[in-house]
């Protein structure tokens, strides 16, 4: 009888690109080494594997971002339904955009430090930035008469990212009734209220 051992089995692995980004997912939460080799080690396979589905650091790095992208669109949709959606769904989601940010602070950082398409230049969303693509619809229903909706968004996006930067670089106290607050401050001030 033939044994097959387990760094055998592990190697043929049923789907390996998506276990090799969410390798590289734990890593980055982890703040371990990320290279290609740690990934590999990680999920079980060879190195030689990994070039199957990545031809470089950077292409994985560009896959763990737009899978952060993804978990940071979730956590938006779920914020928003919470709140029930309109305005206070719009203030949820960028409360959400913060804690995203303050729970997961190496993929945020590496999320942005990517050379993606955020989809603000060209003004629509991608199906691989749903948090973009969110944002801009929730812009387009919520901005005030006579703003463009881009810059509507881009001013919601500012406020967010700057804050989650400020309490990340320890500028600002990590503070959840400030994150509320300083959300909500500018919901009021984009629509007049």
């Amino acid at each position: 009888m033939v044994t097959v051992s387990t760094s055998t089995r592990a190697y043929h692995h049923g789907d390996l690109r998506p276990a090799l980004v969410n390798a590289a997912l734990a890593l980055v939460a982890e703040a371990d080494e990320l290279s290609l080799r740690a990934v590999a080690r990680r999920v079980g396979v060879s190195a030689t594997a990994v070039y199957r589905h990545f031809p470089d650091k950077d292409a994985l790095l560009t896959a763990i971002a737009k899978a952060g992208l993804a978990q940071l669109g979730a956590a938006q949709h779920a914020a928003y339904d919470a709140a029930g959606g309109g305005a206070a769904g719009f203030n949820a989601t960028g409360v959400a955009y913060v804690r995203f940010a303050l729970a997961n602070p190496a993929l945020f950082r590496l999320i942005y430090a990517q050379p993606l398409d955020h989809a603000m230049a060209s003004g629509v969303g991608g199906d691989d930035d749903d948090a973009m693509t969110f944002l801009l619809a929730n812009a387009a229903a919520l901005a005030p008469g006579g703003v463009d909706t881009r810059v509507f968004a881009l001013q919601a996006w500012s406020v967010a990212h700057g804050l989650a930067m400020l309490m990340l670089d320890g500028a600002v106290p990590v503070d959840e009734s400030m994150i509320a607050r300083v959300v909500d401050a500018h919901a009021m001030l984009g629509t007049g209220a």
